[in-house]
C-alpha cells in the first residue's frame, strides 16, 4: 500500500481509501460483510474509512462503528453532513443549526466522541461561507472533528471559501471529495489546480465510473450490476454519451491487457497518479469486490501507458457531462440566468 500525506495536515493515509455508502440497505451489505470488509481493509494497509449521514439514513455510520469498535485510533475516520435526511426542511444544509446536530447524530452512531475529517457533502447555495466555516471552527476547537473539507464543490466554491476563512480569521476546508475517474476528467481543468494551489488533499471518489471500468460493460455481455439495476440510463447503450463510455472502455480494456493489469488496476492507477489526488474511494459491496479493487494498491501506470489513456480520452474531458455533480446552479436552472 502506498502513502501519502493528506495536504498539510501532516496525516499519512493509504492510496486506497474505504468508501462505506455501499453498506446496508443501499448496497445489501448486512454488518457480518460490512465488518469483513473493513477487516480486510484495515489487513491490507488501508487506513481512512469514508462514510456520510445520508447513506442508508444513518444505517452505513451505524455499520462502521460496529465494525471499528476496539480499534478506532487506527483508523483516519471520515464522514459527511449536508444532505437531506428525512422530510424535516433544517435538516439539511450546512447552516450551523443543523451541522451541530447532524454531528452529534453521526458520533453517536458511529459510537466515538471525534471524527477525523468532517466534510460539507455538497455547497449549500442557500448558507453563508462564514457561518459555515464559523460552526466548523467551533466544532474543531471543541475536539469533535480534527479537520474539515468539502465534497463536490466547484471550484469557484472552493476558492470562495479559503477566501472567507482567510478574511474573518476562521479555520480553513483542507480537503476536497470530487468524483474523478478516467471516463469523467473534467476536474483535470479547474478543481485540481485549485486544490494544488491551496494545499488541500483531495479524496476522489467513484474512480471506477459507477461499475463501468470495474469491467461491468463489455462487449457481449448483459449489463446486469447492482448500480445498473438503481440508475439504468446511466447504462442505456442507445443514448450517446453511454456509447462513448462504450467505445472508451473497449479501448482502454486492450490498454489494460498489454500493460498486464486488470481494468479496475489501471482505473485506480490512473486516478492515484495524479499528484494533486491523496487517494482514490472504493466502494466494495463484497469482500471480493474489495480484493479485486485492493489488487491496485502498489499500481504505478507507466508514462506509455498514461499517455495512451490520453489519447482516448482527451484531459480535462467529462464523457458524461450530465452526470457532473459540481455544475453552477444557473446551468441547471434558467430562471437563474436570466435578469427578472
Amino acid at each position: 500500500m502506498q502513502y501519502r500525506t493528506l495536504g498539510r495536515t501532516g496525516v499519512q493515509v493509504s492510496a486506497l481509501a474505504l468508501g462505506a455508502m455501499n453498506f446496508g440497505a443501499i448496497g445489501r451489505t448486512t454488518q457480518e460483510e460490512a465488518t469483513a470488509i473493513v477487516d480486510a481493509a484495515l489487513e491490507a494497509g488501508v487506513n481512512v474509512i469514508d462514510t456520510a449521514d445520508m447513506y442508508g439514513d444513518g444505517e452505513s455510520e451505524e455499520m462502521v462503528g460496529k465494525a471499528i469498535a476496539g480499534r478506532r485510533d487506527d483508523i483516519v475516520l471520515a464522514t459527511k453532513a449536508t444532505m437531506p435526511i428525512g422530510e424535516e426542511r433544517n435538516h439539511r444544509g450546512s447552516s450551523r443549526r443543523w451541522i451541530h446536530t447532524a454531528l452529534d447524530d453521526s458520533l453517536r452512531r458511529l459510537g466515538v466522541d471525534h471524527v477525523d475529517l468532517y466534510q460539507m457533502h455538497r455547497w449549500d447555495p442557500t448558507t453563508s461561507d462564514e457561518e459555515t466555516l464559523a460552526a466548523l471552527t467551533d466544532l474543531q476547537r471543541a475536539g469533535k472533528i480534527r479537520y474539515f473539507g468539502s465534497s463536490t464543490f466547484p471550484a469557484y466554491r472552493i476558492v470562495q471559501a479559503q477566501w472567507a476563512a482567510r478574511e474573518h480569521r476562521l479555520s480553513r476546508y483542507v480537503t476536497e471529495q470530487p468524483s474523478y475517474s478516467i471516463l469523467q476528467r473534467g476536474i483535470e481543468a479547474h478543481v485540481l489546480p485549485v486544490t494544488e494551489e491551496y494545499g488541500m488533499g483531495v479524496l476522489a471518489w467513484s474512480p471506477l465510473a459507477s461499475g463501468w471500468l470495474a469491467g461491468a460493460v463489455r462487449a457481449g455481455q448483459e449489463v446486469a450490476t447492482h448500480r445498473s439495476a438503481i440508475l439504468p440510463e446511466r447504462f442505456d447503450l442507445s443514448l450517446p454519451h453511454n456509447q462513448a463510455r462504450y467505445a472508451a472502455v473497449e479501448r482502454l480494456s486492450k490498454i489494460a491487457d498489454e500493460a498486464g493489469l486488470t481494468l479496475i488496476q489501471l482505473a485506480l492507477g490512473f486516478v492515484t497518479a495524479h499528484p494533486a489526488v491523496t487517494a482514490a474511494l472504493i466502494g466494495p459491496r463484497t469482500v471480493e469486490h474489495l480484493h479485486s479493487q485492493l489488487a491496485a494498491a502498489d499500481t504505478v501506470l507507466s508514462a506509455d501507458v498514461l499517455d495512451a489513456i490520453d489519447e482516448i480520452v482527451t484531459p480535462g474531458t467529462d464523457l458524461a457531462p450530465g452526470e457532473k455533480f459540481d455544475t453552477p446552479p444557473a446551468l441547471l436552472d434558467a430562471s437563474l440566468r436570466r435578469r427578472r
